[in-house]
């Protein structure tokens, strides 16, 4: 352990300070740090930017914790456990090499944001049958991991207001997710689509603090020729009767999905593997 972790684990200890800051401390393993499972009093734990390839069953006894912030790592798992952690509302596990989220991740009750951007996370068999059971969540960022769909499950996120789904492989979205009617931010930018629900249409996406991310898919005439003139046209656009007949007829004919870009997801720093 660094002499700046240890005095920044000890100054915890010793004054009862609720909110632990170990970022960019070089920290391969939470075993480094004896004590710190056992400083039940922590509300905030923040530690990204370090060398983690494990989460230790352990955090469960973090019992007051409210911020997770495991951002940067080089975690491949993470423990059933950790949904035991009850006061839990931010939860950070960005850029790290998650092929799943465990059994029972769903379980959290007051959970509001959710940041799992940069893994390698799809949606079959990656994600627990509860995950769209988190109704407390406002904030979900599953951006540049490999969901190819979505569940029709993600209406069941009622307070859901960002969504990011930026840099997947998703061919196509459930028009369920018209029924998140609080959603003021969705970002679909970089991911194979050719149609949108006209479901869409119905979502209040373009007022002063809204924003709506449709670049870089390889739309179809009708989305691509609205888009060029705003997202507020393709809105608009989603309303008519016209489109709705071309996004029906488009999802019977069930042709062939647009390729995927193969180098790039290999390019990703998620799926490298340290060479012993």
């Amino acid at each position: 352990m660094s002499k700046a972790a240890r005095k920044t684990l000890d100054e915890a200890r010793d004054t009862g300070n609720p909110e632990l800051d170990l970022q960019d401390k070089q920290i391969v393993s939470l075993e480094e740090l004896p004590g710190l499972l056992s400083l039940e009093h922590i509300t905030r734990l923040s530690l990204p930017h370090n060398r983690l390839s494990v989460v230790p069953p352990a955090i469960a006894n973090l019992i007051n914790l409210e911020i997770l912030n495991l951002f940067n790592n080089i975690i491949e798992e993470l423990p059933t456990s950790i949904s035991s952690l009850n006061k839990l509302r931010i939860l950070n596990v960005g850029m790290n090499r998650l092929d799943a989220l465990p059994r029972g991740f769903g379980s959290f009750p007051v959970l509001e944001v959710l940041d799992i951007t940069y893994n390698n996370i799809s949606e079959e068999e990656s994600l627990p049958g509860n995950f769209f059971m988190l109704e407390s969540l406002r904030a979900l960022y599953m951006g540049d991991n490999d969901f190819e769909y979505l569940s029709p499950d993600i209406k069941n996120l009622k307070n859901l207001q960002i969504l990011c789904l930026r840099d997947n492989d998703l061919i196509a979205l459930p028009r369920e997710i018209g029924e998140l009617t609080r959603l003021r931010e969705l970002h679909l930018q970089g991911n194979r689509l050719e149609v949108l629900p006209p479901e869409i249409g119905n979502l209040d996406l373009l007022g002063n603090r809204c924003c709506l991310r449709l670049e870089c898919n390889p739309w179809v005439p009708m989305i691509a020729d609205q888009l060029l003139l705003g997202p507020s046209h393709v809105i608009d656009m989603l309303r008519n009767e016209s489109y709705k007949f071309v996004y029906q007829r488009h999802i019977s004919t069930g042709s062939q999905p647009p390729p995927k870009n193969f180098e790039a997801k290999n390019r990703k720093i998620s799926r490298k593997r340290d060479v012993a």
